[in-house]
């Protein structure tokens, strides 16, 4: 039984993930296959035993493609792969994304180039493969994994904050441009999310105890708490929902 909350209409949807075998995608990829949902995921690394986990754990096993999304072509052959397993798909989940900090002064063209590559231009050519499928199917959901970091006017990583405030100007013109197809496109923003890979590299006690003062509510945020977020966007439930940024922060940001 599932932990998260139950959206009905997701049962037997096809859905692709980028980075679903880690952090925050992991989370989703098991939320959505507790859902009844095929799902398809996309990584670098080697996501076999991570689908032996989950199928061990739900009686069913997400569909696995070795991709490094900066790659155009094997993005769009990945996607390809899943409408073949799972039908077209239906619901896209634009996550994957390299948060790797830097200063201004250091950033090379080669630096800055690769910063959007995986965390903007990747995003749009996902969607750009998909968009048929959700057609010919009558409609579709993409959601793009964006974050409150722009939003925060965060240093420390400028390559990657611009990349995050381009994502929400793309859902915006993708909602526009598909919403006459009943394709919805909105962004989830999470706030610090404490997955294995922040709390090695940059979650000190100093920088938690920080950020954690900035929320209004007093608890840590994980990669489950992004999962209903995200059920929510990809489902009927949110019928009517595109353009829009959901923010998962906790309450550092407030927006309205």
């Amino acid at each position: 039984m599932s932990e998260y909350a139950t959206f009905h209409d997701l049962a037997g949807a096809s859905v692709f993930i980028s980075g679903g075998g880690a952090g925050i995608g992991a989370a989703l990829t098991e939320g959505f296959i507790a859902q009844g949902a095929r799902v398809a995921f996309v990584q670098r690394s080697d996501g076999t035993a991570f689908c032996d986990e989950i199928e061990a754990r739900h009686g069913a096993r997400p569909l696995f493609i070795p991709c490094d999304i900066t790659d155009i072509a094997a993005l769009r052959a990945a996607v390809a792969e899943a409408a073949e397993a799972h039908g077209p798909v239906t619901v896209l989940v634009n996550n994957a994304a390299n948060d790797q900090r830097h200063k201004t002064e250091e950033v090379t063209e080669a630096f800055w180039d690769q910063a959007q590559a995986i965390n903007l231009k990747a995003h749009f050519f996902a969607a750009q493969a998909v968009v048929a499928g959700m057609r010919a199917a009558g409609g579709g959901a993409i959601i793009n994994v964006t974050s409150i970091s722009y939003m925060m006017g965060q240093g420390a990583y400028p390559g990657y904050t611009s990349a995050n405030s381009g994502l929400n100007g793309l859902t915006r013109s993708l909602a526009r441009e598909f919403g006459p197809d009943g394709i919805r496109v909105n962004a989830l923003a999470p706030g610090w999310v404490l997955t294995d890979k922040q709390l090695k590299k940059w979650a000190t006690p100093e920088a938690l105890a920080a950020h954690l003062a900035r929320q209004c509510l007093p608890q840590h945020l994980v990669p489950a708490d992004m999962v209903d977020a995200a059920l929510f966007l990809a489902s009927k439930a949110s019928r009517m929902m595109t353009g829009q940024a959901l923010v998962v922060d906790g309450g550092v940001v407030v927006t309205g």
